[in-house]
């Protein structure tokens, strides 16, 4: 007998207090165990429309829902008595007559009508007020769809006629009771896209084989996979992978490849499964998971720990580190002890560098930055290196007087760097990579990147040495319109050439529709790099609803603070846990009202500096270049000020009007980055006057 779980248990059991997850977890424990245990209490469910579904006593008032046939028990769904037996009285479980996937399928007569959600926003919070709305005016979508098309998708016959008279105004809303295949395929439809369809099985073949179906239903074959599985119900991906995640993960690769995609698309995901993924394929390879900072190096090591819960061996195989802790690792064995430059060392080398050349105008702040960005970035060692380099992310122009006048400057800095025995990152990385790649042992088989866009020239030069130019050895995932660490730079001309092996994922499930598509205003459409490689965002589609985001201008600080903390407190009132809440300034200068606005909510707070991991009971505050890798429901961004961001400090350094587009580009991708922290609930404040990013995320 085949002992499954399906994702709507995983997302019921989430909801549930931490003493009934563990009846819960403790009864699904003994079911695999023994399904047939006398000390287990089924109850047939006679009213429900499938009559294979079977309800288990948990406790006094909660039900364990599951689907048994001779062939398999189904864990379905867990809640107290009456809300279970609701679930299961309006479900019933199908194999689609057209694409042959096993799939949920909710009653149509239990539906009593289809009804729009009306967001009505208060003074300070919104509230969501269900009522019916005059028949619609609008032009249904899919009228002139043939029924074998939306078949194809995966809806299901019974709900074929509210699909053709679905309206813009309707269609979220229908896509709640459908199953997510049909759903994504159709708000893909309605934005214009090409839904993808996956192959169509053979006519023996398992309706739970089904890509669709194993999105939903997984077999657990041991006790502990099930353990791993329950422990982090909210983390659906360590047990169902998307279709098009999965395809992505398992391909075959001829050379270096990216998967890239908006907030909430999976990247990380991706990410994970694929280092894991050639682990398990490839039994005596080592495999790199590595990503730009230690902060979300150990956030990545935490999830692939869940994801490889029951596989602990394939986990030796697998290193999970920072570039810089992975740096410093292989140069001390390759190359031997080194001290790293720190900013505070190489700036005041620079000071003082720049004082002993005489007649020139340059801020200590430009020499930082071209240093950093240009000389120090590409290693340019030579007077004829810097004057022919092409400055993709410094667009300052320098005549060739003045570049020779600052190369006076940094040959200097370069000397006096040597002179202390100082190192910096990119001088580390550069040498690692000249000497891994004159060596003729391979250090890692796979290397596998997460939040690619933020990584440097010289740490590209160190993976593509690492990659030795194999099949499958590099792997990135990425963001360009999440880019807020690097310039721009050609991943080509470093010998990374990604083009044809560029992917984009469409399909978000962590931000609702209302969020995505309003964040999605600060960015384009498409997003190009340097090498010309696109990422074409207008066909990405969220899958569940919510309410709209909250955009609010408020006289002063006193009065945004206060605002702030109602609205936590609402949401609060509407169920949303204090570890579930994030709150993001653009910098540290703003965290007071952060921590002002929390303590005015009651709960306590946590400033997220180095960490990632949040504490239950604690609203977390984090200021938004440390917001990647978070994700709550409920986010606020606070402090969104005219000067503050885009941050005024930035504004005054630029060069010239290239130099300042390069500002806003990156100022534009921090508020978006907080912004789709956010699953479920998002407010923007600010205290008058306004950033104007606020007009474009209004739109």
């Amino acid at each position: 007998m085949y002992f499954r779980i399906s994702d709507t248990f995983t997302d019921s059991l989430a909801k549930l207090t931490g003493e009934e997850q563990k009846l819960v977890k403790t009864t699904a424990f003994d079911l695999q165990l023994n399904p047939a245990s006398p000390g287990l209490s089924f109850h047939k469910l006679d009213k429900a429309k499938d009559k294979n579904f079977w309800s288990v006593r948990v406790g006094s008032d909660i039900r364990l829902i599951v689907h048994k046939s001779a062939a398999s028990l189904l864990l379905c769904y867990a809640d107290h008595h009456d809300k279970a037996y609701d679930w299961a009285e309006r479900r019933k479980l199908e194999t689609h007559p057209k694409t042959g996937a096993a799939q949920w399928v909710e009653i149509r007569e239990t539906v009593q009508e289809i009804v729009v959600p009306v967001y009505v926003q208060g003074a300070v919070q919104a509230e969501l007020v269900m009522e019916p709305r005059p028949a619609p005016k609008l032009k249904p979508l899919f009228t002139d769809r043939p029924d074998d098309e939306l078949l194809g998708y995966g809806v299901p016959a019974e709900w074929l006629a509210d699909v053709k008279s679905a309206t813009e105004d309707t269609l979220l809303v229908l896509s709640d009771h459908l199953p997510a295949e049909a759903a994504e395929a159709l708000l893909e439809l309605a934005t214009g896209g090409k839904p993808r369809v996956p192959a169509q099985p053979t006519a023996t073949a398992n309706p739970f084989d089904h890509p669709d179906a194993q999105r939903r239903f997984r077999v657990m074959t041991n006790v502990e996979e099930l353990q791993r599985a329950l422990d982090f119900p909210w983390e659906k991906w360590t047990v169902f992978l998307h279709p098009e995640q999965r395809q992505w993960v398992e391909r075959d690769y001829t050379g270096p490849a990216r998967v890239s995609g908006s907030a909430g698309t999976g990247k990380t995901i991706v990410a994970l499964h694929r280092a894991a993924y050639l682990a398990r394929i490839n039994p005596d390879a080592r495999v790199l998971l590595t990503t730009f900072s230690d902060t979300l190096a150990s956030a990545l090591h935490t999830k692939l720990k869940r994801l490889l819960g029951n596989a602990p061996r394939l986990a030796e195989r697998m290193d999970v580190y920072s570039l810089e802790a992975i740096g410093l690792r292989l140069y001390k064995t390759h190359i031997g002890q080194v001290t790293i430059a720190d900013r505070a060392d190489v700036r005041a080398v620079i000071e003082e560098a720049a004082r002993a050349v005489a007649g020139h105008k340059f801020s200590l702040h430009f020499l930082l930055t071209e240093w950093e960005q240009v000389v120090d970035a590409w290693q340019l060692a030579s007077w004829e290196a810097y004057r022919d380099v092409v400055r993709l992310g410094r667009k300052t122009r320098l005549p060739e007087a003045q570049r020779a006048v600052l190369w006076s400057i940094f040959e200097q800095v370069r000397a006096a760097l040597k002179m202390r025995k100082r190192v910096t990152q990119s001088e580390l990385f550069t040498t690692l990579a000249a000497a891994i790649a004159a060596g003729s042992k391979v250090v890692f088989d796979f290397v596998v990147v997460d939040e690619a866009q933020d990584i440097g020239v010289a740490h590209l030069r160190f993976l593509a040495a690492l990659g030795g130019g194999r099949p499958n050895a590099l792997f990135f995932a990425g963001d360009l319109g999440q880019r807020i660490f690097q310039q721009p730079f050609s991943w080509k001309s470093l010998g990374v050439d990604i083009r044809g092996r560029s992917r984009t994922l469409r399909v978000n499930y962590r931000t609702s529709h209302q969020i995505r598509s309003q964040a999605d205003r600060l960015l384009g459409s498409v997003v190009t790099d340097v090498d010309g490689n696109s990422e074409d965002r207008s066909d990405t589609v969220s899958v569940f609803n919510g309410p709209p985001p909250m955009i609010r201008i408020f006289k002063d600080e006193s009065e945004e603070i206060n605002n702030v903390g109602n609205w936590i407190v609402a949401r609060v009132n509407d169920g949303v846990l204090p570890h579930e809440f994030g709150v993001f300034v653009r910098s540290t200068a703003q965290l007071y009202r952060a921590e002002a606005a929390v303590n005015a909510a009651g709960p306590a707070c946590k400033i997220l500096d180095q960490h990632v991991e949040t504490v239950s009971g604690h609203v977390s505050i984090s200021t938004m270049p440390l917001a990647k890798g978070l994700e709550f429901r409920a986010v606020v961004v606070m402090a969104c000020d005219d000067e503050i961001i885009p941050l005024q400090e930035r504004i005054e350094t630029v060069g010239d009007a290239a130099d300042l587009q390069e500002v806003y580009d990156t100022e534009r991708h921090l508020l978006y980055v907080a912004c789709t922290r956010a699953r479920d609930h998002l407010l923007v404040t600010s205290v008058a006057p306004a950033s104007e990013f606020l007009d474009d995320l209004r739109g």
